[in-house]
């Protein structure tokens, strides 16, 4: 199959853009007509998009932080379901990587269900957002953020790179542990499970550390240690990744349990390979977009309203890999969907660099800024794969927080799960742990932990 993006596919996949003069305000209407995140707090004209109010969604009776999430829209029905048949119809609220994706697979769906905007997050991140305009820069050079310790660099973005910024330093929590399951699908469906733990200490925009106790120009702490099948297992990478990386680029170590050794990984980033992927994500892909962004010239297209993977806690919830994984695409009635509106930045490789992506589109989230679907293409221009991250709020936080994690590769009919949890794993289990915990010296322990 061709995936060849058409002019007439890029016209209705823009064509009902809201223009950046319409949308970009002045930042004293933060916390009035914007949320304190630049977000419009009102309605979309038609109704089918609500108001912003910044209440927290119910918790469900007996929950305990650590565990997984029970629905709080449980009782919601979808509104409609888009099918092959409909996509002329809905084509104004899909992505090219939607589109193709129908296109790909007859029987591909998705359901779509009441919208709620229930991304929302503590209000010292809040206060440290509304800080932040006319104090917060980029860089010299664009890669990487200074003049401020948290919060959203850039509720009211000027350009794609600082919009671009807000997702890769958005609110993602503390000091936490996950467990989680990836699957690499054939195009049969075959697959292998490989089960993580990973282990998070977020030092920008953290809550918990006053300004002065974050460690300096860095982001996150980050290690992530394999569980399963037995011939990967207790292989481990440590990442710390900087804020600011025209200072200092992102340093990373593994351990490897047959040679008992730390080494520090020099590739561990761009478009090398992501861990135990079988080729079907890139480094950068994980979380739909991470690391540098020096490669890229970024474009702040406009805002556009799409229907998204949002409030999914049905499938974030425990859900059996049986059941889920299929042949092409996962089970799609695990799925929702809602319409949101969207923040459209489309980032092109820039002239003497290289990377397996050419150009990526990305749709973010005016309440979280969280990459919700990125749509990424070839060196010819085609369409080579499309990505969506799966959110749900956790209520105790509260914080929107990415979940399972698909990247589709439209090439080759195959595809990644990653973050898939059941029965007794953990989504976001508070840890107390320290910076010594993030150290080359720790990994051995790490491994065997």
């Amino acid at each position: 199959m061709n995936h060849r993006i058409t002019t007439s596919v890029i016209a209705f996949t823009f064509g009902a853009l809201t223009s950046l003069a319409a949308t970009a305000q002045d930042a004293s209407q933060l916390g009035k007509s914007l949320t304190p995140l630049g977000a419009e707090k009102a309605a979309n004209s038609a109704g089918t998009i609500p108001a912003w109010d910044g209440a927290v969604p119910a918790k469900p009776a007996g929950f305990k932080p650590g565990i997984l999430y029970p629905d709080p829209f449980a009782g919601d029905k979808p509104l409609f379901t888009v099918t092959a048949a409909d996509v002329e119809k809905y084509k104004d609220n899909l992505t090219p990587g939607q589109v193709a994706m129908f296109k790909k697979f007859p029987d591909y769906k998705l359901n779509v269900y009441p919208t709620h905007r229930s991304a929302v997050f503590p209000k010292g991140y809040y206060d440290e957002t509304l800080a932040n305009p006319g104090k917060a820069k980029l860089s010299p050079g664009g890669n990487g953020v200074i003049g401020t310790t948290g919060g959203l660099p850039f509720p009211i973005p000027a350009n794609g790179l600082e919009a671009i910024w807000n997702q890769l330093t958005r609110y993602r929590g503390e000091t936490y542990r996950t467990d989680n399951v990836q699957v690499a699908v054939t195009r049969t469906g075959d697959y292998t499970p490989v089960r993580f733990q990973n282990e998070v200490d977020f030092q920008f925009a953290s809550l918990n550390k006053k300004p002065a106790e974050r460690t300096d120009n860095l982001l996150f702490y980050f290690v992530q240690r394999i569980v399963a099948p037995a011939r990967l297992a207790g292989q481990v990478l440590l990442v710390h990744e900087p804020l600011d990386q025209t200072k200092v680029p992102r340093s990373a170590w593994t351990y490897n349990p047959g040679q008992r050794r730390v080494r520090q990984a020099p590739n561990v980033a761009y478009d090398n390979p992501g861990t135990a992927a079988d080729g079907l994500r890139t480094n950068d892909d994980f979380g739909l977009y991470n690391g540098a962004t020096d490669r890229y010239d970024f474009t702040l297209v406009g805002k556009k309203e799409i229907f998204v993977p949002y409030n999914s806690y049905k499938l974030s919830s425990g859900v059996n890999l049986t059941d889920l994984i299929k042949p092409g695409h996962i089970n799609q009635d695990f799925a929702r969907y809602e319409l949101h509106r969207v923040w459209v930045v489309d980032a092109k490789l820039k002239k003497g660099t290289s990377h397996l992506y050419a150009r990526r589109t990305f749709y973010l989230d005016e309440d979280s800024w969280a990459a919700l679907l990125i749509d990424k293409y070839d060196g010819r221009g085609e369409l080579y794969r499309t990505a969506e991250q799966h959110s749900i709020t956790l209520y105790d936080v509260p914080m929107f927080f990415g979940t399972v994690e698909l990247h589709y590769d439209l090439q080759s009919g195959r595809y990644l799960a990653l973050s898939v949890r059941s029965g007794d794993d953990k989504m976001h289990e508070p840890a107390k742990l320290t910076a010594a915990d993030f150290t080359p010296a720790s990994l051995r322990e790490a491994g065997v932990r």
